[in-house]
Formats: structure tokens, C-alpha cells, sequence
């Protein structure tokens, strides 16, 4: 590992002015390519103490073993530098692009004398059009068919064109009127071109004209007494629009615009983009980003119009990218895509409307990517085993870790504290064996203390179970009742087996109190580590340092899956536990009332409002309600003032009237998330 200030430039030799630089490691190779306004400022941001770069930037520059720039003139040729540069190198410390496959599109190859309609991957070539690109090569098929029968433009191959002239009879597209024949001279040159540039025109949005076109000669046709060319014409209108609905009607005018959409979590993003022309999706795409560098949506923008831009020139760019959020260099790269197109081109966040609501369909899509992309590494055997390998050797373990349990605490402002335990055996959920706890030797905001607890519970129960034979007992209905049931079947289940790997969300000081419970039990076969969620850094029982698995790790992934579920689930039983609170209102100022008698009488009266007009001799009537404690309930709900509308802190949903009011010092609506659920809950 390199120390950053061996290679790091003397004081006034970097220069104040655009660039681009690249990172090197020993072996001369180039791990990272950034560009900056000023070369100055930008290299002496890597070059700070370590400890206050991010995780990712400093094992970059640890990794490196020099530095050196490239200074341009402007902003622009810096964006472009920096693009041909990552395009040669594949620096591993850039953002990686997966799934990034060659997108088919549907080209006509106006270069030649007879242009061939086709589906084309790759890079594109001078004088041939383009309309796409397509998720699928059938769609372009499928659209392509049913243009045919209107634009009977040649589909063959070289082979097949040159031996149909030679033997001079067509192919079967010919025969079937698919196909205007050139090849046997049934149309001139100039004709099949003219034929080719109608079925571009159609293609690029310029429908209406043509289809009114149609229209007018049908209708002459049909007063002409022609019923078999109007009815032709009206099969080919017909075909015409059916390909129109094939691509949806988004916008009310002509617009030619990409829209850009991204999700993402620590380690990955989806990148999704929706073609506009003439107001229809034309085309489709999108792929999957690991972020190996510290990057930020802003960030992961700017990088996914580079890769779709890059070596596109004219149309190709539309008049308008909308994008999710604006990069920090938006002016340069609104001009370098300017200078791609050769004309203006509009770089800006959709605020309202028609381009809003699709910007808003793009995310979804690109969601829903993402988490197909999870879906598949999850079920994945290979990726599963060779996640758990990972972990054994990050770890030092003896073995895969089959069985993963997970802790995690969540609490409102000390209130509430409860734990969830999820289990994952062979890299998958266990939901069946899934534990929720309520924290009961204490209150208040000490993860650390709720942390020693639940371990201890846990693990206490697995050690009774191991010496335990025979049925239920009323120690194991206690155990139930302090580990919750399973989501399934609402059984509990026992505590029978142990886990080879304890994880906690949180870092040492949460994993130094998993151990020491386990310690304190005699539990010495059992791992435990913790997962940092900031920095996504394992941490393990008395070690000053994290273990810092690679962001591209299975292993890291299975861990954060793990960690992320168990916070799911403790966030899920603290919403349901504060939900049953809040509903009681009032009567949480009852001293003495225990939960099961404020359920029988809200149950009794239907709600707290009609409680409180009840009387004494009334609330007497409820099973378990004696005279004093009547008098006590009576006391209380008279000293509580409704205050306006209430709204459920569990949904976010306003009760009615007859609902209670908040309890006085209830934290307010979109305020109460602690640092626990930070993140699921804003």
C-alpha cells in the first residue's frame, strides 16, 4: 500500500486551469481518470490526511503510486479527453458499466443505391439512419413487418440481392408485395429511394402527413368506384397505425427528447433511458453501474451521458435530455453535447407536467431493474456460494457460513426499543425462523445495552434448548413471547439451531457488545461481526481497523442484503408497536392500566371519544374495570383536550374525530425518524 505523499507533486507544479488526470498504479497502470476545472484544486483534494477521505477514494489513492495531468483549454475538451481516456484505459477505480450490451437498432442504409432496411448493432456508420435503439431485436421485426406492406423497401442480404438480379426472379418477400423488387428491376433506383425515405420520415415522427395523405386517396379511390386500391389503402393505413401503437403517445407535441432515470443503493445503480421522437417512445435501454467510486446521483448522470453520448454525432442527440438530477459540470457538458449534435441542446430537470409524469415512469423502470438485477444474484447458486467463500475468508473463518443470523434495534427517541433477528441459510431469508424482541430492562437510546440484551435472550434460549427434551413447556411460552412468532405461521419456533455467523447492524461498539453477551454465555464457536451502514465497513470483535471487502464483492452484497432485511424487520415491529400506542392516546396517562385493559375498553365504547362521555357506573361495566380505577380513567380523559386532527404515526393516515389526541410531548409528523430508521422512514 502506496502512502499518497511519496508521489504527491510539489508545491506550483500543478497548474490552475481545466484538465484531466489519471492515477497510476507500480505497475504503470492507469486506475482512475478524472477531469476538473482546476487541476490545482482537484489533485490536492486526493492528497489531504487519509482519514477524512471517503473509504473508496482513499484505497484508490493508496493503490496508486503516482499521479499525472493533461491541461486543456476548456471544460469541454476535458469532458472529452476524460471520455476517450476511460474508453482506452478501463480504469478499475471508475465507475463500471455492466449489462451494458450493443442495444439493436433499426438502420437504413441510405449509402447505398438500393437501401436496405436492417436490424444493426454496434457502432454507427456514416450515411446509414437510425431509429431506436430497442430493448429487443423482435420489436424492430414486428414493427418492421407491418411497415413493409406501405414501404415495400429491400430487407435481403448482398448474397441474396445479387442472386436474385443474376437469375431474375425475386425472393418470397417479392412475391408476398413485401418487397419492391429492385433487384429485378420492378422499380428504379430513384424510386426505391424514394420509397426509403418515406419509411424514414414515418419512422422519425412525421406520421400525420403521410396518414392524411392515405386518407384523401382512399377516399378518392372509393368515389372513383376503385373498391380494390381504397381497400388496399385502407389495409395500409390500418398497418400504419398499429406500428404507431406500438410506440405510446407521451407527449402532446413533437418532441425529440432522452429522458434519464437512475436507482440506486451503496454499491449499485441503475441507469434506464427512454428515446422520445416525434413524441413516442422510440426506443428503449438501460444497464447496471457499480459504484466504484464515490459518486452521488449528480455524479452517476454525468457519467451515463457520457457513456450514451459518446460517440454519437447529429440527430442522434436529441434537442432535449432530461435527467434526474444536474451534474456538477452541467454548462460544459450541456456544450459538448451541443457540439456532438451541432446544435443547441437543452440539458434540464423536468418540474411539471407531461415530461414529469414520464420522467417519473423512466425511475420506475429503472427500479424495477435494479431490483430484478438483485433478484437474479440472489437466487444464483454459484453467486451464493461464492458470497459465503468471501465472507470466510474476509473473516477468517474455518468454514462457509451457513447460517447467518442478523440483529438489529430500532426505538423512537428511547421509546419503543425493540429488536428484530432475521436468519439466512445458504445465502437465503429464513423467514420462518425470523425473532422479533422487545427490549424490557431498560428504556431510552442505548443500541449498545439493547444490543447486549437480545444477543444474551437469544442465545440464552438456544443454550436451554440444547439441553432441553420433551414438549412445550411455560418457560418455552415465555420464550415465545419474549422472541415473537414467525411471519408464516404464527408459531414460535425454538431456538434449537446456532448460526456460524452473528452479524449486527452497527459497528464496534455494537459488535464489542454481541461478543461480550455471548462471552458472558460460554458461546465461544459462534463469529460475530458487524456491518457499518455509512461506510458499509465490516467490523470484527477487537480489531482497531475494519475489514474493507471490495464494493464488487459478493460477499459484501450478501452482508448488506442480510443487514438491510434485519432493519426491515425491526422498522416493521416498532411502526406496528407505535400504531397500537398512539391508538390508546389518553389512557397512556392511566397509571396502572396495562395494555390489555385499554384495548377492552376502547373495544367496549368504539372509540376513546365515546369513552369519554361515558360515566363512572358505565366504565364500571367493562370486564376488569373496577369503581377506583373507572374514577382514575374518568379523571384522565377529562384533564386530556383533543387538539385538532390526529394522525396515525404508524400510516400517516389522519383519524377521524372519534380518534384520540396525541399524548403531550408526541414529537410531530416528519420529525420522529431516529438514526436507527433513518433512511426507510424519510
Amino acid at each position: 500500500m502506496a502512502d499518497p505523499s511519496s508521489y504527491r507533486p510539489k508545491p506550483g507544479q500543478i497548474p490552475d486551469s481545466p484538465g484531466v488526470y489519471k492515477f497510476r498504479d507500480e505497475h504503470r497502470r492507469v486506475i482512475y481518470v478524472g477531469k476538473a476545472k482546476s487541476l490545482r484544486q482537484r489533485l490536492a483534494s486526493y492528497f489531504q490526511d487519509i482519514a477524512g477521505l471517503h473509504p473508496r477514494t482513499a484505497t484508490m489513492v493508496t493503490t496508486a503510486a503516482s499521479v499525472e495531468w493533461t491541461v486543456v483549454s476548456t471544460e469541454v475538451e476535458a469532458l472529452q479527453l476524460e471520455y476517450s481516456w476511460i474508453k482506452e484505459y478501463d480504469p478499475r477505480f471508475n465507475v463500471k458499466y455492466r449489462d451494458d450490451k450493443s442495444y439493436p437498432s433499426l438502420a437504413v442504409t441510405m449509402n447505398e443505391e438500393y437501401p436496405r432496411v436492417q436490424v444493426m448493432r454496434g457502432p454507427k456508420k456514416k450515411g446509414v439512419r437510425y431509429f431506436g435503439p430497442y430493448g429487443h431485436a423482435w420489436a424492430i421485426r414486428e414493427t418492421v413487418d407491418l411497415m413493409l406492406r406501405v414501404f415495400p423497401v429491400r430487407t435481403c442480404s448482398a448474397g441474396v440481392f445479387k442472386r436474385s438480379a443474376q437469375i431474375g426472379r425475386p425472393c418470397l418477400l417479392g412475391y408476398i408485395g413485401k418487397c419492391s423488387a429492385p433487384c429485378v428491376g420492378r422499380v428504379t433506383p430513384d424510386e426505391h429511394r424514394e420509397l426509403a425515405e418515406d419509411f424514414c420520415d414515418f419512422m422519425a415522427g412525421r406520421t400525420g402527413t403521410y396518414l392524411s395523405r392515405l386518407e384523401k386517396q382512399m377516399h378518392e379511390a372509393a368515389e372513383e368506384m376503385e373498391y380494390e386500391k381504397a381497400a388496399r389503402l385502407r389495409d395500409d393505413i390500418g398497418a400504419l397505425r398499429r406500428a404507431m401503437e406500438k410506440n405510446a403517445v407521451v407527449l402532446a407535441d413533437a418532441t425529440d427528447a432522452d429522458l434519464v432515470a437512475v436507482a440506486e443503493d451503496e454499491l449499485e445503480a441503475a441507469v434506464q433511458i427512454f428515446h422520445v421522437r416525434g413524441g413516442r417512445v422510440r426506443g428503449q435501454r438501460g444497464w447496471v453501474t457499480d459504484k466504484v467510486e464515490a459518486v452521488d446521483t449528480a455524479g452517476l448522470v454525468e457519467h451515463a451521458l457520457q457513456q450514451l453520448y459518446g460517440e454519437e454525432t447529429g440527430e442522434s442527440v436529441p434537442k432535449e435530455v432530461l435527467v434526474p438530477a444536474m451534474p456538477e459540470d452541467a454548462a460544459a457538458l450541456g456544450e459538448w453535447l451541443a457540439a456532438r449534435r451541432g446544435s443547441q441542446v437543452s440539458l434540464r430537470i423536468p418540474q411539471r407536467g407531461d415530461k414529469k409524469a414520464l420522467m417519473e415512469t423512466v425511475h420506475r423502470n429503472a427500479q424495477q431493474s435494479l431490483a430484478l438485477h438483485k433478484t437474479k444474484r440472489a437466487s444464483d447458486l454459484t453467486t451464493r456460494s461464492r458470497a459465503l467463500e468471501e465472507i470466510a475468508e474476509a473473516l477468517e473463518l474455518d468454514s462457509a457460513p451457513l447460517r447467518i443470523e442478523c440483529f438489529d434495534i430500532s426505538h423512537l427517541q428511547g421509546d419503543d426499543v425493540v429488536a428484530s433477528m432475521v436468519v439466512f441459510e445458504d445465502g437465503l431469508a429464513r423467514k420462518s425462523e425470523y425473532r422479533r424482541f422487545q427490549i424490557k430492562s431498560f428504556a431510552g437510546q442505548d443500541d449498545v445495552r439493547s444490543m447486549h440484551e437480545v444477543v444474551s435472550r437469544r442465545f440464552r434460549r438456544y443454550l436451554q434448548e440444547k439441553v432441553r427434551t420433551g414438549e412445550w413447556s411455560p418457560e418455552d411460552a415465555e420464550a415465545a413471547e419474549d422472541g415473537g412468532a414467525p411471519e408464516d405461521d404464527g408459531r414460535a419456533k425454538r431456538f434449537a439451531y446456532p448460526p456460524q455467523l452473528v452479524v449486527v447492524d452497527g459497528g464496534q461498539p455494537q459488535v464489542a457488545a454481541a461478543k461480550r453477551a455471548l462471552e458472558e454465555l460460554g458461546v465461544d464457536d459462534v463469529a460475530v461481526c458487524g456491518l457499518a451502514k455509512r461506510l458499509e465497513e465490516v467490523w470484527l470483535p477487537g480489531e482497531d481497523d475494519p475489514v474493507v471487502l471490495p464494493r464488487t464483492s459478493e460477499g459484501l452484497y450478501l452482508l448488506q442484503r442480510v443487514r438491510d432485511e434485519a432493519h426491515r424487520f425491526a422498522i416493521q415491529y416498532q411502526r406496528n408497536k407505535r400504531g397500537k400506542r398512539f391508538k390508546s392516546g389518553p389512557l397512556d396517562e392511566v397509571p396502572g392500566l396495562g395494555e390489555s385493559r385499554k384495548q377492552a375498553l376502547v373495544k367496549h365504547f368504539g372509540s376513546v371519544k365515546k369513552l369519554r362521555q361515558a360515566t363512572i357506573d358505565q366504565i364500571c361495566e367493562v370486564p376488569g374495570i373496577g369503581r377506583k380505577t373507572a374514577e382514575t380513567v374518568a379523571a384522565a380523559l377529562a384533564r386530556a383536550v383533543p387538539a385538532g386532527p390526529a394522525v396515525n404515526m404508524a400510516t400517516g393516515e389522519i383519524i377521524e374525530d372519534e380518534a384520540p389526541a396525541p399524548r403531550v410531548g408526541t414529537p410531530p409528523s416528519g420529525s420522529w425518524a431516529t438514526s436507527s430508521e433513518r433512511g426507510t422512514e424519510q
